[in-house]
């Protein structure tokens, strides 16, 4: 007889150990969480039955680390918090997640049935707070419907465009005795929810067409290309065709940046030529991208000259902002197989590529070299770890500089916060991915200020010695804030200068943390590359120019040709 079966025959078999073997059922590797009141028969219940268990210091930490394992894995990350505050403090991170579609599924303690909507103790609606911001959510109402609503959570995170799933566990329903709970695995079967996985050939057939077709085409490859890892189809279509590619924020690393063909990341901080590409190109394909605001700038004028295909596994987001010619809800890797079978010609030698490569080599990225600047620093660490790493940011300039200077040349390396923009994300989601793949180099590359906001989960750091890199790119101020205001407000920097801040080398000290501090450009060639290469856990505090602006930029209303801070050779 099994532990489940003699448990089932006793009064000690419960709602939250149906829970748990659900959970190794779905082959749950970690669990992101902080206990409460409302989830302590759960936790209980993991005390009798073991799933490693991260112990966050906030519950943003557990959901940003639950983030940063789900980007690099494409695994549900799983997490627990308590009802009430615990809940309520997940909510950027699920909000983060759905903007960015990564897979979660998160479990929400809740006060007993018997007293929900009476204001009790630590109770909180949050199933109405986060019915906007998640794929779907639940609330536990009889404990015979747990094994379908787990399953069903994870069916949902991980398929289709991938998001959060909430599930609250009223504190009784964790303690009801769980023995007439039928556990036989049944199919998921949602006949509302059916994503559709293949294209339809005929609008294939009119993508081949428009390709042979094209003259000046250009591939716009975003985050749906890494969900659906796609990634080598992506690459056998580069080849074959030679179109010119450019990539989203979170779309880099799907396209090696050294590829000859790569013109870098489009958008607000893009390239010079990834822009102006895009406002040449005839002929636009999107796979698995949202024309989202930061990417298109003035939509009036994105791409005025091309026939738009979008290929996307959401159909929402086909047509929401850009007019598109052929669209096509699928799979991106369905989608590009599809493709393949076709035949496709070649413009590797056309005019159009030749003048790409041209205004590549003449407006490349650039920077005025006095002082210790970001980008020296990113070039440095580039250059030691051979673009091979993982890297995590929070959202700023740090965060463009990376994007703009790492040069990522591999897939599910990148994590950083696109849609929703959250500071405070790039520390804990740099220690979730470090405990995905313990032995892979991970850093996180964070602001002075976004850092100080999650930076209480060095205790993790500390207690799992987890060798993450922690590079501050110190300007003492909100970086970016501080670019708007010199830029857009007469430089009346208002609330954006952080001139007292705590000693980061002290503070690491105080974690049991290597902590060094560099001012100079000497000092980083001399230390980074011993630092980078340890085995374990190091803080480096950067102190680079404070008034350094992100450049290209395109400001807001306006298009993407029209960029200030471009300078060529």
């Amino acid at each position: 007889m099994t532990m489940q079966a003699e448990m089932q025959q006793t009064e000690t078999w419960q709602g939250a150990d149906v829970l748990i073997d659900l959970l190794k059922e779905q082959q749950v590797e970690l669990i992101f969480g902080y206990p409460g009141g409302a989830v302590l028969p759960i936790y209980d219940a993991l005390y009798r039955n073991p799933i490693p268990h991260i112990l966050a210091r906030h519950e943003q930490g557990a959901i940003h680390a639950a983030e940063g394992y789900a980007r690099v894995t494409g695994k549900p990350g799983v997490v627990i918090a308590t009802s009430g505050p615990g809940a309520t403090n997940l909510v950027t991170g699920i909000a983060d997640a759905m903007m960015d579609s990564l897979p979660l599924v998160v479990f929400t303690g809740q006060v007993a049935t018997s007293v929900i909507g009476t204001d009790a103790f630590q109770e909180a609606d949050i199933i109405g707070i986060t019915q906007p911001i998640t794929k779907h959510n639940y609330q536990i109402k009889d404990i015979r419907d747990l094994p379908r609503i787990v399953r069903e959570a994870f069916h949902i995170a991980s398929t289709g465009r991938p998001g959060p799933v909430v599930i609250d566990f009223p504190k009784n329903m964790a303690t009801d005795f769980a023995g007439e709970v039928d556990m036989t695995p049944h199919p998921v079967y949602l006949p509302g929810y059916q994503p559709t996985v293949q294209p339809n050939f005929l609008q294939i057939q009119k993508v081949a067409a428009a390709i042979r077709q094209a003259k000046k085409p250009l591939f716009l490859i975003g985050a749906g290309v890494l969900a659906a890892k796609a990634v080598p189809e992506l690459k056998e279509l580069l080849d074959v065709t030679g179109i010119p590619v450019v990539n989203t924020l979170l779309g880099l690393g799907t396209v090696q940046a050294e590829l000859p063909q790569f013109l870098g990341m489009a958008g607000m901080h893009g390239t010079y030529t990834a822009n102006i590409a895009i406002q040449e190109c005839d002929l636009l394909i999107n796979v698995g991208a949202r024309f989202d605001d930061r990417l298109t700038g003035n939509l009036s004028g994105f791409a005025p000259n091309a026939s738009v295909i979008h290929i996307d596994i959401d159909p929402a987001e086909i047509g929401k902002n850009v007019e598109t010619a052929i669209p096509i809800v699928a799979d991106a890797k369905e989608a590009l197989i599809s493709l393949l079978s076709y035949e496709l010609w070649s413009h590797k030698d056309s005019e159009w590529v030749t003048s790409l490569h041209q205004m590549k080599e003449q407006f490349p990225l650039h920077y005025r070299k006095d002082g210790l600047k970001a980008q020296q620093v990113l070039e440095i660490v580039r250059q030691e770890t051979h673009g091979d790493a993982i890297v995590s940011t929070d959202v700023g300039q740090h965060q463009m500089w990376t994007a703009q200077y790492y040069g990522f040349k591999n897939p599910h390396k990148w994590i950083t916060s696109g849609g929703l923009g959250t500071m405070g994300f790039g520390f804990p989601a740099a220690i979730g991915a470090q405990l995905a793949f313990p032995n892979e180099k991970v850093i996180a590359v964070v602001g002075d200020a976004g850092f100080q906001m999650t930076l209480q989960e060095l205790s993790l750091l500390q207690e799992f010695r987890l060798p993450v890199k922690i590079l501050i790119l110190n300007n003492q101020s909100l970086g970016m804030v501080r670019q708007w205001q010199r830029a857009f407000y007469e430089e009346r920097y208002s609330q954006s200068l952080m001139p007292v801040q705590p000693d980061f080398v002290k503070l690491a000290a105080a974690y049991e943390i290597e902590g060094v501090r560099i001012d100079t450009l000497e000092q980083a060639q001399q230390q980074l590359p011993g630092l980078l290469a340890s085995d374990q856990p190091v803080l480096i505090d950067c102190r680079i120019e404070q008034l350094e602006p992100v450049t290209p930029m395109v400001a807001p209303g306006k298009c993407l040709h029209e960029m200030i801070g471009v300078k060529p050779l």
